[in-house]
């Protein structure tokens, strides 16, 4: 991590992205980091975000019409996700079960930094449920 200051605020918000599972949204967030500091602000908590994102700690979850969430990136956890079209559950899918795409088929000299890939479908629980 590049952050300068590592101040309570952000390891409030770093100790709660860690302990999530649930890709939560900064509203969340803020509430879980206000019972450890009450008077901790929802801006602080956004700006403690974009830092994190910026430093590639934290991955953004992005939906049209809906609040940004945030995964944290757990070291060794390589994971892409799968989105709910109905419910808009994120689940985890490890990297591992996913086959590689061959260098070929990208342009050519394109070199890859990142991969994100997300499967868009509907979960069980929405399946039943239609």
């Amino acid at each position: 991590m590049t952050m300068v200051r590592q101040t309570k605020q952000r390891a409030a918000v770093i100790d709660v992205l860690r302990a999530a599972r649930s890709h939560p949204d900064a509203a969340w967030i803020h509430a879980q980091v206000r019972e450890q500091l009450p008077s901790v602000s929802l801006g602080t908590v956004y700006r403690t975000l974009d830092a994190l994102v910026r430093d590639g700690v934290v991955v953004t979850l992005e939906r049209a019409g809906q609040a940004t969430r945030y995964d944290y990136k757990h070291e060794g956890d390589a994971h892409h996700h799968a989105v709910c079209r109905s419910c808009g559950a994120i689940f985890d899918v490890d990297a591992g079960d996913v086959p590689a795409v061959p260098a070929s088929a990208l342009p050519a000299g394109f070199q890859v930094t990142d991969v994100r890939l997300e499967f868009m479908g509907v979960c069980p629980t929405c399946q039943t449920q239609n």
